[in-house]
């Protein structure tokens, strides 16, 4: 049987990392599989003309978007009876966010993918994870442009700064930073945010004590939606390096500056495929139907250009922090200040988060770190 090697899928261990063992090959996971567009090459240009002002019919309705540039319904056939005929099980599939979900144990991914999955520890923790390329058979190869899971390294950092308390106390609450930036009036009345979290929580009573400490009535809405069984948790005690901060900071500026808009915060993995699984599920969600995607977490990885243009294409715009030290993808490995994914996107907003917040505004536990 002919195999093909997955492009872009090579892997390398982590900067310090040493395999300690294999993978547990009774280990049951689930894996993505990511597959390419029906019309590839029509969402690019769709994305182009609308960029440009170019487009007369203006954004796709997602049902629209799903039928015109989804998955095609034959690549999802190949990827079922390719699962079938491995012993998976598909847990999931969806057209619009190209997405076939299959589960099965650590020793039949090995013998499927052609990969020797293992336990890594390196100075930040522990991971999953292999050395080299997926390999893929003909009946898949260009169909599948990614499989996501088999891997469970950190996909990306959260991205705020704590300065040392400053004598004068001098801070800022979210509202005062929006009027110096020019914010626009109007309180995001029939919006809804989708905020994306990779980790940590937000206490809802430290929520209600902050937005009642801003004089914010009725409180802002918060929706909380589960991708890949991660949940809102919130790890207590709070430190200036805790994701809490991150989730909780997101939520309150966002609620503080736009108190009328809804907000959907995607919970999921610190994972490669809790990260794309997170963003799909959020702008394909027909349910809470996000109109703008907030993303403070970065990772430099050229599947956002796809996911970028998805959301370019319905017309929900993104939003995330930009230019953070990350880890470079080629070549030898160092620090280097660069832009990252999502925010590198041509077509998506880089903004540095802002998280200068009046202290007295935060709850005790945090007041007494920031």
């Amino acid at each position: 049987m002919a195999l093909h090697p997955l492009e872009g899928s090579e892997r390398q261990p982590l900067p310090g990392a040493s395999a300690v063992g294999k993978a547990d090959p009774a280990e049951r996971l689930q894996v993505s599989m990511l597959l390419r567009s029906c019309d590839g090459a029509g969402l690019t240009e769709f994305v182009n003309k609308l960029a440009n002002r170019e487009s007369a019919g203006g954004h796709l309705s997602r049902e629209e978007f799903e039928r015109r540039f989804g998955a095609d319904s034959a690549d999802i056939a190949a990827v079922e009876k390719f699962a079938t005929a491995h012993g998976f099980t598909v847990m999931e599939e969806h057209a619009g966010r190209r997405t076939v979900v299959l589960s099965g144990t650590v020793a039949q991914l090995n013998d499927t993918f052609h990969v020797d999955l293992q336990r890594f520890e390196y100075p930040g923790g522990s991971y999953r994870g292999r050395v080299g390329t997926i390999q893929l058979p003909e009946e898949l190869h260009g169909a599948v442009e990614a499989v996501l899971g088999l891997d469970n390294r950190p996909a990306a950092t959260p991205h705020f700064g704590v300065r040392p308390r400053a004598d004068d106390g001098m801070s800022f609450t979210p509202l005062e930073l929006a009027g110096f930036y020019n914010f626009p009036p109007g309180i995001g009345q029939g919006q809804c945010v989708g905020i994306i979290e990779l980790g940590g929580g937000a206490e809802p009573n430290d929520l209600e004590i902050y937005f009642s400490g801003l004089g914010i009535n009725p409180l802002p809405t918060v929706t909380l939606v589960s991708v890949d069984n991660a949940m809102n948790n919130p790890m207590p005690p709070v430190t200036p390096t805790s994701p809490d901060v991150e989730v909780t900071s997101d939520i309150e500026i966002i609620g503080a500056i736009a108190p009328g808009a809804k907000m959907a915060v995607y919970f999921a993995p610190n994972t490669e495929m809790g990260f794309l699984d997170g963003v799909n599920h959020a702008i394909h969600d027909t349910t809470n139907n996000p109109t703008v995607i907030s993303i403070s977490w970065g990772k430099p990885e050229s599947l956002w250009e796809r996911a970028s243009d998805e959301s370019d294409g319905l017309g929900i715009p993104g939003r995330r922090g930009d230019g953070h030290y990350s880890l470079r993808r080629h070549g030898r490995p160092r620090l280097e200040r660069r832009r990252q994914r999502p925010g590198r996107s041509r077509r998506l907003s880089g903004l540095e988060p802002a998280c200068a917040c009046l202290r007295r505004h935060w709850p005790p536990a945090l007041g007494e770190q920031l």
